[in-house]
């Protein structure tokens, strides 16, 4: 889930006191009439009836809710705001996604890792579903989960493709980990800056508190998805046919220039992501703003317009998460922040509390997506002032719950988004065939960590 700069949660409380209910009749009636439209919208975007993109079913329900006099056109505008900074962030990714697709980066990672699965002219199927796993490690680690879905899988595609084995093993693996390893660092999810936003620890201590518990929801998600596509990657028997295949790479295996240059601009948006989140700054600017400025620099290199380029960018998709934003304001304007308060200030009180709050709020992520319900639940751990361990279980819940199924977090959504573009389709069922090993396995290894760290005073 992307993050963005919330009110603070006495702003919040501050709307939540008089529910935006207009003309139509009693408070009662136009918040349950509210909760009904904005159910049923997310549920058509989970389903997407008769294929119709997601981006349009919760676009006509936050319609609906202005039109109906639901919430002011006041309350919506306020919320598509409140977005600017998960714009700025897709936009810079996608553009850069772009860019590395054009330069050939993309290509030249397929042939590196394909080259490295392969021993004596045989390619190792497992060699290289562990090859693509540590990339996806490193780039949720270090840019963010939802960087690894719209980065790491097209290069993926053309790795398999290349290989002419069977994909998903390896596509999996980048959904997946995008998850698993999205809590390593502050900035691997950014909504890990919405849970610990005014009590966010300092670099080293969250990897001494987290660390360990990153890492066995890495290894554990390995083992399981390795567990589960055993046989696609011990045959490892060619899948694709030959006109599949990408575009060879230059004969001599080297990057060009402009790719290297593309290269260099992910490098420098590493390090003012980690500088950003270290000064507790917005990840959007530092993001579209590296990308803006390597798309300036090559366009007059090579004296050619970046409007292609902006196709490149899933305009839908920040549609998509400018209308849920509306459906969280809406939501939150007849009292949904109160009650998320109220449960999780009671659950502190639990002895097995964490460990109920960090698995409903896994599950709840799949039923409503982990972008409304991480804003709200994001914005309710900070006024229940819930001690670390219970933020970290809620951070736990946000981001590893996402791998269940298709709807858990807004990088799956962009990683099928992605497929579909490729003339690939990955159903609800089959996704919950995998997911529902995965997610089970990852949250309780990370759990086990979390409380041997707590128990050793690290949290």
């Amino acid at each position: 889930m992307l993050g963005k700069r919330l009110p603070t949660p006495s702003a919040r409380a501050e709307r939540v006191r008089t529910p935006q209910v207009g003309r139509n009749g009693s408070t009662v009636t136009g918040s349950m009439l509210l909760v009904a439209i904005v159910a049923v919208s997310i549920l058509l975007m989970l389903l997407r009836p008769r294929g119709i993109a997601e981006v349009w079913w919760v676009s006509a329900g936050a319609g609906a809710l202005v039109a109906l006099h639901l919430i002011p056109l006041s309350l919506a505008a306020h919320a598509v705001r409140e977005g600017v900074d998960v714009y700025l962030f897709l936009i810079g990714m996608m553009l850069l996604s772009g860019l590395a697709e054009r330069e050939g980066v993309f290509d030249w990672v397929a042939a590196r890792a394909v080259s490295g699965a392969s021993r004596n002219g045989s390619l190792s199927g497992v060699r290289l579903f562990t090859l693509i796993y540590l990339a996806g490690i490193a780039v949720t680690v270090l840019l963010s989960n939802d960087a690894t879905v719209v980065v790491l899988t097209p290069a993926v595609l053309t790795a398999v493709r290349r290989a002419r084995v069977s994909p998903l093993p390896y596509l999996y693996a980048c959904a997946m980990i995008a998850n698993a390893a999205s809590f390593a660092l502050p900035i691997s999810n950014p909504a890990n800056l919405v849970v610990f936003r005014g009590r966010m620890p300092t670099l080293g201590h969250w990897m001494v508190a987290f660390g360990l518990a990153a890492v066995l929801a890495i290894a554990a998600t390995y083992a399981v998805l390795r567990w589960h596509f055993r046989r696609e990657l011990n045959d490892c028997q060619p899948a694709w046919p030959a006109s599949a295949t990408a575009s060879s790479p230059p004969p001599d295996g080297r990057l060009s220039a402009n790719g290297r240059l593309v290269l260099l601009g992910l490098a420098g948006m590493i390090a003012a992501l980690l500088v950003a989140s270290e000064r507790g700054i917005d990840l959007g600017w530092p993001t579209c703003g590296l990308a803006v400025a390597v798309t300036a620099i090559l366009s007059l290199k090579q004296r050619r317009s970046p409007i292609d380029l902006l196709l490149h960018i899933s305009w839908k998709t920040i549609g998509l998460v400018a209308a849920l934003f509306i459906l969280v304001d809406a939501m939150v304007s007849v009292g949904a922040l109160r009650v998320a308060v109220a449960a999780l200030s009671h659950a502190q009180t639990l002895r097995a509390g964490a460990l109920l709050v960090s698995f409903a709020i896994g599950l709840g992520n799949n039923l409503v997506n982990n972008l409304p319900l991480g804003l709200i639940v994001g914005s309710a751990a900070q006024a229940a002032h819930l001690r670390t361990l219970m933020s970290a279980a809620v951070m736990m819940g946000i981001d590893l719950g996402s791998n269940l199924s298709v709807t858990g977090s807004l990088a799956t959504i962009l990683w099928l988004i992605a497929l579909r573009r490729e003339g690939l389709q990955v159903s609800a069922r089959q996704y919950l065939r995998v997911g529902i090993w995965v997610m089970p396995a990852g949250m309780l290894a990370a759990l086990a960590g979390l409380f041997t760290m707590h128990l050793l005073g690290a949290l």
